[in-house]
């Protein structure tokens, strides 16, 4: 194998899923933190369940994306013998949007609800869909990172591009419809309509 040419694929899979791993924990961190200072502020159960309901909605769904997020990517990576250098640094980047959710995370519900904030949070999350895409079209072209018998399909190429756009449309319409926020994300109950929608436009 000729250097900085493919190469095994084993360490990468094993030190991703440890990046992810410590990403969902690093969601509770915020929580932990919460907890503390209710205690000092003399608050019960319910009033630490209601004075930061914000923060909790927001682990839960972090967690969720992340786990999601995960889903895919062990999907895909499971059915590959080699990494190249492409998809090494695409998957790099694709990290990168991992451990920057708990930072956009600890944000909401903690601070006052801002444009920023909410292109920082839905942000994060269009960017590590927009990098997943690319990496099912990397594939698509790669067959030969592959491993023997198996195929990268274009139905998973739709899937994320759907998920990609619904994200894109969430983002939109919490910068620029009043009072919509983090609500907007309820649009990704549309990626599977969406993705067959694609999948047809594809052929």
């Amino acid at each position: 194998m000729s250097v900085g040419g493919p190469r095994p694929i084993e360490r990468t899979i094993f030190f991703t899923d440890a990046v992810v791993a410590i990403a969902m924990t690093l969601l509770i961190l915020p929580l932990l933190e919460a907890v503390s200072e209710a205690a000092r502020e003399g608050l019960d159960a319910a009033g630490f369940l209601r004075e930061h309901q914000g923060q909790l909605g927001a682990f839960a769904l972090s967690f969720f994306i992340v786990a999601l997020f995960w889903r895919g990517h062990d999907r895909m990576f499971t059915r590959l013998a080699l990494i190249d250098s492409a998809l090494f640094w695409l998957n790099a980047l694709w990290m990168l949007g991992i451990v920057w959710l708990p930072v956009a995370t600890a944000m909401v519900g903690s601070l006052a609800t801002d444009p920023l904030q909410l292109g920082l949070y839905i942000g994060t999350m269009l960017f590590t869909s927009l990098v997943m895409t690319v990496l099912h079209l990397l594939l698509l072209r790669r067959p030969g990172l592959m491993m023997a018998g198996e195929r990268h399909h274009r139905g998973e190429v739709a899937a994320s591009l759907a998920t990609s756009l619904l994200f894109a449309v969430a983002l939109t319409l919490a910068l620029l419809v009043p009072g919509v926020d983090y609500w907007s994300l309820l649009v990704l109950l549309l990626s599977f309509p969406l993705e067959l929608l694609i999948q047809r436009l594809m052929g």
